[in-house]
């Protein structure tokens, strides 16, 4: 993945599960997974509805959540979940990008 496209879907991310990392020193996409499992592990732990509606609304498969959440998955789950999420957000900017649309000029025609 580009550092542009890691850059829009770390910010994506963030706002949806309210992380705080750091700009003056941008996390790896490692690091910020795991960052993402943690904050979704408590999540699990302490607010699972709002992890559910969050997953919803980013549109994260409900078969895959329960796959990640399933006791014999093949890893934690708050970290399987980080993973789809993390996957479905690359995915939308991926697909905003491709579905861009000229800008338009001060005459309301679009510039080609």
């Amino acid at each position: 993945m580009d550092d542009q496209t890691l850059y829009e879907t770390k910010s994506l991310i963030q706002r949806q599960f309210e992380l705080d990392a750091p700009e003056e020193d941008p996390l790896s996409e490692v690091d910020f997974l795991d960052l993402l499992a943690n904050r979704i592990g408590w999540m699990i732990e302490h607010d699972i509805e709002l992890l559910f509606s969050t997953l919803y609304r980013m549109d994260v498969s409900e078969e895959a959540v329960a796959l990640a959440m399933h006791p014999n998955a093949p890893e934690l789950a708050n970290v399987g979940l980080a993973r789809l999420v993390l996957e479905r957000q690359k995915q939308r900017v991926e697909t905003k990008r491709s579905y861009r649309q000229p800008p338009i000029d001060e005459d309301g025609e679009w510039e080609w």
